[in-house]
């Protein structure tokens, strides 16, 4: 990852709308949601939310598919995950034996998700 590509992404998160839409999408997992259903559950109107994740996708941070009429969006883990490891990639001065590594940083974040749900 590059500065360009991570701008493009902090770009793409740089609502509330977005962030919300994100989440919920990180929520569902693999599985995803439907254009239709996220709307419904944010409380906004559809085509409000289209313009976002258009923003979303065209970012990478999600993908869709097409199943007959309605469109399934996912989130795109791995680009968050490589953006977060551009952010971090030199913290502690790229020591790879200390606590604040990407590898150990992505498992005290999957450690402290299971301890907030």
């Amino acid at each position: 990852m590059n500065t360009e590509q991570a701008t493009t992404l902090f770009d793409s998160l740089s609502s509330g709308v977005r962030l919300d839409a994100w989440r919920l999408l990180v929520k569902a997992g693999f599985e995803g949601k439907v254009a239709g259903e996220m709307a419904r559950e944010m409380d906004i109107a559809p085509n409000a939310l289209s313009f976002h994740l258009k923003a979303m996708l065209h970012a990478g941070l999600v993908s869709v598919e097409q199943q007959g009429r309605f469109q399934r969006y996912r989130a795109n883990i791995p680009v968050m995950m490589d953006l977060i490891a551009y952010l971090t990639e030199n913290c502690c001065a790229g020591e790879t034996d200390t606590e604040c590594h990407p590898d150990k940083l992505s498992a005290c974040c999957l450690d402290n998700r299971s301890k907030r749900n």
